[in-house]
């Protein structure tokens, strides 16, 4: 990917850069919304600023750059991580890497273990790299969920990349039933962290890594846009 980009003019350019245009772009599914969503607030969103605001580190962090559908290449393959939203922002002289994923009702897709099927070589490669980036035991339980996994693996691999102090991985959900909140509890407690909606979750790193992860509810109106 050429690390040229140009500005939005609105939600509509946010389309053009889904893997399936045409199939991923309708109302009420997570792509669409959140590009109404943050289009609306030209900054963070409300509920995002206010998640951000309850951490004492944090509070008030500023978005730098918000790029929708950002890539971040992996190991073992040729599929990039692709986040729906990637923010480097700024809190004091400190920079911020997010990486956000939208959702509305759909869920996290396939766990590790139905991933891993059949486990090829590059499977292989990609899931130890994950493992090791986010400090995991090996192996991971199959019940979790591998969007998790490359998701967080991906704010971190750009912290890095940015000269970043931080890494968030936040899930900005619209989903009236929070579908996949369970999912994202499972993933949690890997780390012994017990999950609250609407605020960020520290995760102790063994390597120092900055990290925290989120699951914040958005405002189901732009489920309509």
């Amino acid at each position: 990917m050429a690390p040229i980009f140009v500005p939005s003019t609105g939600p509509a350019d946010w389309q053009q850069l889904l893997a399936e245009p045409d199939k991923h772009w309708a109302r009420g599914y997570s792509a669409r919304t959140l590009a109404h969503c943050w289009e609306d607030a030209k900054e963070f969103p409300r509920e995002i600023k206010n998640v951000l605001s309850k951490d004492p580190i944090l509070k008030g962090a500023e978005p730098l750059l918000i790029f929708p559908e950002w890539k971040v290449p992996l190991p073992g393959g040729k599929r990039p991580s692709q986040s729906d939203i990637w923010v480097l922002a700024k809190v004091n002289n400190d920079l911020i890497s997010i990486a956000v994923e939208g959702k509305a009702e759909e869920g996290f897709g396939l766990t590790i273990l139905e991933w891993s099927k059949p486990l090829t070589k590059g499977k292989k490669e990609r899931l130890s790299f994950l493992t090791d980036t986010l400090g995991l035991r090996d192996p991971v339980p199959g019940h979790i969920c591998y969007q998790l996994l490359h998701r967080t693996a991906s704010a971190i691999i750009e912290a890095k990349r940015f000269g970043a102090k931080h890494a968030l991985m936040i899930v900005h959900s619209f989903s009236e039933n929070d579908t996949g909140y369970s999912d994202f509890e499972a993933f949690v407690n890997l780390y012994g962290v017990k999950s609250r909606m609407n605020h960020l979750l520290a995760i102790n790193m063994k390597d120092g890594t900055s990290l925290k992860v989120g699951w914040v509810q958005g405002n189901k109106k732009y489920l309509a846009y």
